[in-house]
């Protein structure tokens, strides 16, 4: 998977898409720059990422829609890692369209050469009534079209990729799910509501937190996320908190490590640290140097 992201600002996106549409095209509303995206050298060749809200018909069930585009013939390979959000993600690219689960680790991806990937962020929760079975089963997994959507999803791939442009894109997945949608299901909404109400409030740092805030018991809220989610509350808690370090430590201001890992609800810094290496592949140090070295070729031009 490529590119993750939180809702902001079309503003706020300095890759989105700037084209004009053609006569009688619906234009999406642009959604912002991504969170858990990791440092990385800037690409030399051509590269293109943007991100649109879905029609309404499919807000119920997903978080936006986005694509990224590169050209890096003659060019070096380039890396690019994420740490990806509590969401199911389906994933159109030549040959290789699949439905991912919740991906729990590091997510590394080597570009090189042209291509194009386009992407179906559901909401959390916003694919359990596609899969009709616990979203905890395609953890770190994938699905084939044909297995959740049949025989009629055989020729998507080809459809959607055969469009020149992302608007395109979306006119055919929008289509295709408009025949697909199932019935409404409340427990999307009380599932997503809670995944973002972790995300954006830093004071949820333990799932005693978000069990007061949601006003489920333990168990009720454990069984939503394993049914939902796919992964457990005190993971999205994790991924959170570290999304919200990874941003602190880009920002570039001087931070006190031990005051940053009580911030983000670890019990002291050498636990922040663990969890940081584990899932990011560095140290907290090491990634604000790297952060630096990769920005120097830009402060130098």
């Amino acid at each position: 998977m490529i590119g993750k992201t939180r809702r902001q600002s079309a503003a706020a996106d300095p890759l989105r898409h700037d084209a004009e549409p053609g006569p009688g095209t619906r234009t999406p509303s642009a959604v912002g720059a991504a969170r858990g995206v990791l440092p990385s050298q800037p690409l030399s060749g051509a590269f293109h990422h943007a991100r649109h809200l879905p029609p309404a018909q499919l807000q119920p069930f997903v978080q936006h829609l986005w694509i990224v585009r590169w050209d890096l013939r003659g060019q070096a390979p380039q890396v690019r890692e994420t740490l990806p959000h509590p969401s199911v993600h389906l994933i159109f690219e030549r040959a290789l369209t699949r439905i991912y689960g919740v991906h729990t680790v590091r997510y590394t991806r080597v570009l090189e050469g042209e291509g194009c990937v386009f992407g179906v962020k559901f909401r959390p929760g916003g694919f359990r009534p596609f899969l009709r079975r616990p979203l905890s089963t395609l953890a770190d997994s994938s699905l084939a079209l044909p297995d959740v959507f049949g025989a009629a999803s055989i020729g998507l791939e080809g459809e959607v990729l055969a469009c020149g442009d992302e608007l395109g894109m979306i006119d055919v997945v929008t289509r295709f799910f408009a025949q697909h949608l199932p019935p409404a299901d409340a427990d999307i909404d009380r599932a997503a509501d809670i995944v973002d109400q972790i995300d954006r409030d830093r004071r949820l740092t333990t799932v005693e937190a978000v069990v007061a805030r949601s006003g489920l018991g333990k168990r009720a809220l454990q069984r939503l996320f394993n049914e939902y989610v796919g992964v457990g509350p005190k993971w999205v808690i994790n991924r959170f908190r570290l999304h919200e370090a990874i941003e602190q430590l880009a920002a570039g201001k001087p931070l006190d490590w031990s005051v940053l890992a009580l911030d983000l609800g670890y019990f002291d810094q050498a636990h922040f640290i663990h969890d940081f290496r584990k899932l990011v592949g560095r140290t907290p140090a090491q990634y604000v140097r790297e952060i630096a070295a990769n920005a120097a070729p830009t402060q130098r031009e």
